[in-house]
């Protein structure tokens, strides 16, 4: 594989420079200019490389790391908010929009971009170059995944992923500028090959997935059957919702929150792309919104927190899903929420954190709440 040839790599060196090597340039446009020149070549040599190697190098499962049957980073769920993201390992939640297959190149990339190499206490301009280069590791990262699937499904999914988006865009993800025109090895048998794909990822991965998140393990079937009517809730009345909100179930009003009742409700926001930091307002597409339900916790900065007793579950998924303006979810928060100004907030919180301690002796923090709204 392309990834283990040292010969290949050491070739690209001079094309896999990260923004830490050099000064950072105060001007955006500059830096994306040079970097898209570095990736341009590089990505030109790996077509290439792969056309030359193809009888060795057919895209099918087998290129997918399992973890060796426990390792549970072998899959990650990334959620990204509006002012951060959270990532946990497993397949969380529904068949994701867009997906990344890392290649060990490409995580060592990331590993030295974001995390050896990124200066948190940076000037805006390093910080810039860093997010600028981490859209082409990106996007290298979508076109493993793409090369999975069909080949004349390829460029198709391309296109909805970066709907809008210009062209030249487009070509860094399977274009012009890198594509693989030989077919996936793996034997599709439905007319949904990407929804295929994931269940054939569940299936590779089985050993190794965390499952800790995923509602299919609420042994509670009455309490299941609510959660997931209300991840099933798309379009526009999730516009009012936050976008990260935990929801403590109880038995009745004033029971403690057990370790075991507690849900992340995360706002899946539509976008016709995300390929540019700027006007994303403008990329908005609120029909699409979904909502992904979690048990436990996912996040570090609520933006809300719910308090539902169980008899009051089906009225709490209703109120959702008939969401229509600011003033309706008010009156649904003047239910449901533990604002900052309600009497109970710390005796929630600190109820919160234990069940969270509970679940998670290890990871468990205090949650930030700088971000959460008081709406």
């Amino acid at each position: 594989m392309l990834e283990r040839s040292a010969e290949f790599l050491a070739l690209q060196s001079k094309h896999l420079r990260l923004p830490a090597e050099g000064e950072a340039s105060r001007l955006g446009l500059v830096s994306w200019v040079k970097y898209s020149r570095l990736q341009k070549e590089f990505l030109k040599a790996k077509q290439a490389y792969l056309e030359a190697h193809r009888a060795q190098m057919e895209p099918n499962l087998g290129f997918i790391w399992d973890g060796k049957g426990g390792n549970k980073n072998a899959a990650l769920t990334v959620f990204r908010h509006a002012d951060s993201a959270s990532v946990v390992q497993g397949l969380v939640g529904a068949n994701p929009k867009t997906a990344v297959l890392l290649s060990y190149q490409l995580l060592e990339r990331i590993y030295y971009l974001l995390v050896a190499g990124f200066d948190v206490y940076g000037y805006l301009g390093h910080q810039l170059d860093s997010r600028l280069y981490m859209d082409f590791l990106r996007m290298e990262g979508e076109f493993n995944f793409l090369v999975l699937l069909p080949k004349e499904m390829r460029e198709k999914e391309r296109d909805f992923w970066y709907r809008d988006a210009h062209e030249s865009v487009k070509e860094y993800v399977y274009g012009s500028r890198i594509q693989f025109e030989y077919d996936s090895g793996i034997a599709y048998r439905t007319d949904d090959p990407k929804s295929e794909l994931f269940a054939l990822l569940r299936q590779r991965l089985s050993g190794a997935l965390n499952t800790a998140y995923d509602l299919g393990e609420e042994p509670d079937a009455e309490l299941r059957t609510q959660l997931d009517a209300l991840s099933r809730v798309r379009g526009r009345a999730l516009v009012w919702l936050p976008e990260v909100a935990f929801v403590a179930v109880t038995d009745e009003a004033g029971a403690d929150i057990r370790e075991d009742r507690v849900y992340t409700l995360i706002h899946d926001n539509g976008f016709s792309n995300i390929a540019s930091l700027m006007n994303q307002d403008a990329r908005r597409l609120p029909d699409e919104d979904g909502l992904s339900v979690t048990r436990g916790f996912v996040g570090a900065y609520p933006n809300a927190l719910y308090r539902v007793e169980r008899s009051s579950l089906p009225d709490f998924v209703a109120g959702i899903a008939a969401l229509t303006s600011e003033q309706d979810y008010q009156r649904f928060a003047d239910r449901f929420a533990v604002r900052r100004t309600n009497p109970d907030f710390w005796r929630h919180s600190d109820q919160l954190h234990r069940a969270s301690d509970a679940r998670a002796p290890v990871e468990a923090g205090l949650f930030d709440y700088n971000r959460l709204e008081n709406r």
